[in-house]
């Protein structure tokens, strides 16, 4: 197959410098919301309109917001650490409710999504011999944990990543959940979160800080994970895995090209699965070829997360800042 590059540069401007870590964002319409460290929340809008910001705190505790989800009406965000707090923010701003708690002395929630406006799903470590999986039926109301009778179980020492809110992916009923640490496997359920099956990879793993950081899948076939060493961050092979059978299989591609470790990856949309984006400790880096070479795009060093608005534009995030980035 032959592939071509769509973009041979791209250009920055800044929506919001704050005081913030953020590593969850989601788009929607003319608004990005985020969610990010002490307790902030917010949106700040693509055609220079009002912005939002607030605080959530639970007691004199702020949490650290590492995921985000949204339905039709509400915004939910979910931080990382113990106890677990899930607020439902309404998308105007003004009603926010805590709807879900979690303690313990393991509990780290990590990423979420909505697969539809009344299911939402999301992942945390394991707890009790499997990956903390939460699932809402009404919208955010309720929220309950997932049997570990239905995941299968985990292996010593395999966990997850809080880097970018996508160890969760959602493609119509199917949702993929990504793991890593001493064993880095992909969780699949094609019923909505009913059933589940797990498969390997060839990624980086066996240590505490290695394995699948990100994933994102252009469809029901073809999806893209990275991540890496976090101890070795320059480390450019073993980082960047490809499958093209809905995740049961994967293979090692770009091995010693491009970058090391990265926090998220992203499909260009209509690329038709080919064209991928990454940010992370070296920067941003573009493929055009399923991840086979890799382009240096951008050098900023500082951004954790990103989501495509359209095939041209996308908006990222990280260290005391949000971005839009416009391909060319």
């Amino acid at each position: 197959m032959v592939y071509n590059p769509s973009f041979k540069n791209v250009s920055v401007d800044t929506l919001l410098n704050d005081d913030i870590s953020i590593r969850a964002i989601t788009l929607d319409g003319d608004r990005v919301w985020y969610a990010g460290s002490k307790g902030k929340y917010g949106w700040v809008s693509l055609s220079g309109g009002k912005n939002f910001s607030g605080v959530a705190a639970q007691d004199s505790l702020l949490p650290e917001f590492r995921a985000i989800a949204q339905t039709g009406k509400n915004i939910f965000i979910l931080n990382a650490g113990n106890p677990a707090l899930l607020y439902r923010i309404s998308k105007d701003g003004k009603h926010t409710k805590l709807v879900y708690t979690e303690d313990g002395e393991k509990v780290f929630y990590d990423s979420m999504q909505f697969i539809n406006d009344f299911e939402g799903i999301a992942m945390g470590d394991p707890v009790a011999g499997c990956l903390s999986v939460i699932k809402t039926t009404d919208g955010g109301t309720t929220w309950r944990k997932i049997s570990c009778n239905t995941i299968p179980a985990v292996y010593e020492g395999e966990a997850a990543f809080a880097a970018s809110n996508s160890n969760v992916i959602v493609k119509g009923d199917n949702i993929w959940i990504v793991s890593g640490g001493k064993k880095s496997r992909v969780f699949f359920s094609s019923d909505k979160g009913a059933t589940w099956k797990a498969y390997d990879t060839p990624i980086i793993q066996g240590r505490e800080m290695t394995g699948i950081f990100s994933a994102d899948f252009y469809d029901q076939k073809i999806g893209f994970a990275v991540g890496g060493d976090y101890e070795h961050l320059d480390k450019n092979s073993g980082n960047k895995i490809l499958t093209v059978d809905g995740g049961k299989t994967w293979e090692l591609v770009g091995e010693n090209a491009g970058f090391g470790y990265a926090s998220c990856v992203q499909f260009l949309p209509n690329s038709d699965g080919n064209e991928l984006f990454t940010v992370g400790h070296s920067g941003g880096y573009y493929s055009f070829d399923r991840g086979a070479s890799w382009e240096k795009l951008l050098d900023d060093k500082t951004l954790h997360t990103l989501r495509f608005l359209n095939d041209s534009i996308a908006i990222a995030a990280g260290q005391n800042k949000i971005v839009r980035l416009k391909f060319k």
